[in-house]
């Protein structure tokens, strides 16, 4: 694929903001006829640019008041403990990020949970079972300033 032009980057920054918008809504919004639109948006997803479409829900109306930022330093550091790690925590529901990460920790993880209660059970009897897991530090979210999932698009 070419690289991306204008109408291509007002097209991402659209669907970013709703992702059920149709073709023929952006279409409209650019001046441009439906059949154009669609194919822009078939190459960018195969190319990639694209990578799945979602539904962001309010996760305290789901009853997931606690979110904290993990940050996890692992006792060895060879390439197969590293894999496994991301292995064993892609398998973890409650969380939702995970990053490796440069500094004093290995990893920052992201987890949501109901409560304390339940943050504490996700700690002792499922984090801390992990293989080559050397120490946690937990932080735990006061207030959300600001979240945002959209790439800016310039």
């Amino acid at each position: 694929m070419k690289a991306l032009d204008a109408i291509d980057r007002r097209i991402l920054t659209m669907l970013q903001t709703n992702g059920k918008a149709t073709n023929k809504e952006i279409a409209s919004v650019l001046g441009m006829s439906i059949t154009p639109i669609y194919e822009r948006i078939k190459k960018m997803e195969d190319a990639g640019y694209i990578k799945k479409y979602t539904t962001v829900v309010d996760k305290d109306m789901l009853g997931y008041h606690l979110m904290a930022f993990c940050n996890v330093r692992l006792k060895e550091h060879t390439k197969e403990n590293l894999e496994r790690f991301e292995e064993q925590v892609a398998e973890l529901t409650e969380v939702s990020e995970c990053y490796h990460v440069a500094g004093n920790f290995d990893y920052l993880l992201k987890v949501t949970v109901v409560d304390m209660e339940v943050y504490h059970y996700f700690i002792t009897t499922k984090l801390a079972t992990l293989d080559n897991i050397g120490h946690v530090q937990s932080s735990f979210v006061m207030k959300e300033v600001k979240w945002e999932i959209n790439v800016p698009i310039e």
